[in-house]
């Protein structure tokens, strides 16, 4: 399922990301090695696995075919997420290094994908061309305050669309006994490279899929509330909920290409915590 929406910025674009060293074969045990050689290799994975607090788990997210659609996909989300210290992560939107804080302020940077845009997608999208999926680098700016996150994000998508995206937006969390509940807020600007992938119409693409003619300019895309709720089953088993209510704003809402501006997503998932 491709919705046109960068992974790096949103958790709509779940997919797994299994991170795996240069050494990972080295921690494997080899024909011939003692038994208690094995077993030290086999604590040694384990207590890295705890140092990333990995979490594996898997679920099943609804969401709209693509950015604008009026039609739903229900899949599968298989994933990964790991923490390693106070500045690496990894999930399934990428890598994310924070490499400065002062203060209450982090400044961190991030690697990620997007996986683009087919035409096979939706009817809708036939005569309108793949958008290819590209790598995406950008840096987030955020400040903490209690329980609050205030964030400003920028990144550029490298191949695909080669678009430009600006993020600004703020998180909440509170935790009541074995809940965690989690809330976010968020406007997204695009340039024109952006808009003009997933929103505009070239007079081929008119020709070739029945729809109006459409040129679109650099401008905010949308608008987005995210809410979630996340129960610690156990000391290791959690099980996680959210809620996605998106909106589409002005020139991309009014494109041809858009069924509806409305855009809700939603996702269940239970995941192991190491």
């Amino acid at each position: 399922m491709r919705h046109g929406k960068a992974a790096l910025i949103g958790l709509h674009f779940i997919v797994p990301f299994i991170p795996v060293g240069p050494a990972a074969g080295a921690d494997l045990p080899n024909e011939g090695e003692s038994v208690t050689t094995s077993i030290d290799r086999l604590a040694f994975i384990s207590q890295k696995l705890t140092e990333w607090k990995v979490v594996l788990g898997g679920g099943a997210m609804i969401a709209p075919k693509y950015e604008g659609s009026d039609e739903f996909d229900i899949q599968p989300i298989p994933f990964v997420t790991a923490t390693f210290g106070e500045r690496v992560k990894v999930d399934p939107r990428g890598l994310s290094v924070t490499v400065h804080s002062v203060g209450n302020f982090n400044f961190s940077g991030q690697l990620g994908y997007d996986l683009g845009r087919s035409e096979d997608d939706s009817d809708h999208l036939r005569g309108l061309g793949d958008v290819d999926a590209g790598a995406v680098v950008g840096g987030t700016v955020a400040y903490e305050m209690g329980p609050a996150e205030f964030y400003a994000s920028l990144s550029r998508t490298i191949g695909g669309s080669e678009g430009l995206e600006a993020k600004i937006g703020f998180d909440l969390a509170h935790n009541i006994d074995q809940f965690r509940f989690s809330a976010g807020v968020s406007a997204t600007w695009a340039d024109e490279n952006y808009m003009e992938a997933y929103f505009g119409v070239t007079a081929a693409q008119s020709a070739a899929s029945g729809l109006a003619q459409y040129d679109i300019g650099a401008g905010f895309k949308r608008v987005d509330l995210d809410l979630a709720v996340t129960y610690m089953a156990s000391e290791h088993w959690l099980v996680r909920g959210q809620v996605g209510i998106g909106y589409l704003l002005g020139n991309a809402a009014d494109s041809p290409i858009v069924q509806e501006a409305f855009q809700p997503s939603a996702m269940l998932a239970i995941g192991y915590r190491f």
